[in-house]
């Protein structure tokens, strides 16, 4: 009985991550400081070319 229960767990477990790698990412991309101070300043001289 402890071998089947062990085995059956560890198939669990593997079908568990197949389908948390499978699914939709709930969250979104990390980005960071850096990046998002840089895109800002792309969107500011957008705007500026776009009100001249």
């Amino acid at each position: 009985m402890n071998r089947k229960k062990k085995i059956n767990s560890i198939l669990k477990k593997r079908m568990k991550k197949i389908n948390a790698k499978n699914a939709p990412a709930s969250k979104e991309k990390y980005i960071s400081k850096a990046e998002r101070a840089k895109l800002e300043a792309q969107q500011a001289t957008e705007v500026n070319d776009n009100v001249e």
